[in-house]
């Protein structure tokens, strides 16, 4: 087993993706990473929805791109794991970037590669965001806080680059 020191270490950012689908077993266990997630106060706000369905894909793509994320902003990713917090708490970006965290990390532990993308909070304020939270049943008022493109990379892991000295400080 890989030790969470070293797999904080390693994970980086795959920004190009085999097409093979990820398998849902492995998709539950990202998830549930991200449902053990911190959150303030203890509400679990944060909610996630995967997306594997191929046409869904082709349109989230589209939405995501029109907010500045080019032709294919989750770099032909199999799946896409959005995330959105309830607002009432008023902590939804933060428990929803600890929720984008531990998925990163879980996905790189089971081999996977990830990435975060932004522009998610712009995507639940238009018809296509709303519209896909009432599908599913969502009541409330969501933010979306970002997605996690998974699959399988295409390459391999890249190199660790040394990090900046002088940035943790103590006071005694």
């Amino acid at each position: 087993m890989t030790s969470l020191l070293e797999l904080i270490k390693t994970r980086r950012s795959c920004r190009s993706f085999k097409p093979d689908p990820v398998p849902h077993e492995l998709i539950d266990q990202i998830i549930e990473a991200g449902l053990y997630a911190a959150s303030g106060k203890g509400l679990q706000s944060q909610i996630i929805i995967a997306v594997t369905n191929q046409a869904l894909l082709k349109e989230l793509n589209r939405i995501n791109g029109t907010f500045g994320g080019g032709p294919e902003p989750f770099y032909g990713a199999p799946c896409v794991l959005i995330v959105a917090a309830e607002t009432s708490n008023g902590s939804q970006a933060y428990d929803g970037a600890l929720t984008l965290g531990n998925m990163m990390l879980m996905a790189h532990d089971l081999g996977l590669g990830s990435c975060w993308i932004h522009r998610a909070r712009q995507e639940f304020e238009t018809d296509f965001g709303r519209n896909l939270l009432q599908k599913l049943g969502l009541k409330g008022n969501y933010e979306g806080v970002g997605h996690l493109a998974l699959g399988y990379p295409d390459f391999p892991q890249s190199y660790v680059f040394p990090r900046r000295p002088n940035r943790a400080f103590y006071i005694e």
